[in-house]
């Protein structure tokens, strides 16, 4: 079974209330009607449901199970209004601009998330990453045990000329610009359970750096095998490259020339890049000239699932965003539990 049609399956199993705020975009509707005609998810679009029903018509969809909450008229919104009046109380909100706030279905569906109204959150097909990110953080807020909110992307490696078939999981392509060491910890330590969840393997993690096994000497190749040596002092069990080129941490026969011993040995499923632009150039190298496949940017790090979406995205891309985002909520869900 392919690692999409693992996840799909794994959302099937339990789907979870996931909340779309973007109901103007024919991308979100199409994807909205197929994961609810899938049951991969519970559906909400958030908007003007006259509005919404009328796209609805013009597109010929039907929108079967897919539920539409009208954030001006709901009666969940009162409810909300006071979650939101609460949850910003420390930063002086006032209830005037509660109210416009939650006119926007940006914040309307977040807050459904933070209320419990909804599992999981996704958008950016028409908002900013910088729009969703902020939302999230605002109103969901970042999971207790999380020092940093940071991105990832499952990128699935499934043509047959690829030489290496499966998923593989980049980080941080599309959120923390220039993380320090410590911060770059956690990029790689949420990025491994991320793997373990999304991937259903033993995370192998490789910080992706110029240099392998101190090759080369520069600031910056300090600073991924500080990263790598305070992962090996919290996750001592977890199997790790410090400084390590993408041949070496892809190639067994590079491996076994550069990294003789390595435990992860050429067979990384996790890599780790050392800053934004970094990230961003591989993920899109290995999307348009690999033929990857790239589920993200998704997030992780936050109390509950929200995830983003590239303002390129298909409708395809949506729909397995609102799986992974379905598998996200089952862990959340099992660790309150």
């Amino acid at each position: 079974m392919k690692l999409i049609e693992h996840l799909i399956a794994a959302a099937q199993a339990r789907p979870r209330r996931i909340v779309l705020c973007e109901a103007d975009d024919e991308r979100i509707l199409r994807a909205a009607c197929q994961a609810s005609r899938d049951a991969v998810a519970h559906i909400t679009l958030v908007g003007d449901p006259r509005r919404i029903a009328a796209r609805f018509v013009e597109l010929g969809l039907d929108p079967g199970d897919v539920r539409i909450e009208d954030p001006c008229n709901s009666p969940n919104r009162p409810a909300l209004l006071a979650a939101l009046l609460e949850r910003r109380k420390d930063k002086g909100l006032t209830d005037e601009q509660a109210q416009r706030w939650l006119d926007e279905p940006l914040c309307y569906a977040n807050m459904m998330v933070h209320a419990g109204l909804a599992d999981g959150s996704v958008a950016g097909a028409v908002h900013s990453t910088a729009d969703v990110v902020r939302t999230a953080l605002q109103l969901i807020g970042k999971a207790p045990h999380a020092r940093l909110v940071s991105s990832f992307f499952i990128m699935m490696l499934c043509k047959q000329d690829h030489p290496r078939k499966g998923g593989l999981i980049f980080s941080d392509c599309g959120l923390v610009i220039d993380p320090d060491a410590e911060q770059l910890c956690d990029i790689a330590l949420a990025a491994a359970d991320s793997a373990q969840l999304l991937l259903n393997e033993t995370p192998r993690v490789a910080m992706l750096s110029f240099s392998t096994a101190g090759s080369a000497q520069h600031e910056r190749v300090s600073k991924v095998v500080q990263a790598a040596r305070q992962i090996k002092a919290r996750r001592p069990d977890l199997a790790i490259d410090e400084d390590v080129q993408l041949d070496a941490a892809l190639i067994e026969e590079v491996a076994a020339r550069k990294l003789p011993g390595s435990a992860v040995a050429g067979k990384a499923n996790v890599l780790i890049f050392p800053n934004l632009e970094a990230g961003n150039i591989g993920y899109k190298m290995a999307e348009r000239l690999g033929g990857a496949i790239a589920i993200g940017p998704l997030l992780q790090g936050l109390s509950k699932p929200a995830n983003d979406l590239s303002r390129g995205c298909s409708t395809q891309d949506i729909y397995n965003v609102i799986a992974v985002t379905g598998v996200q909520c089952l862990q959340e869900t099992a660790a309150r539990n």
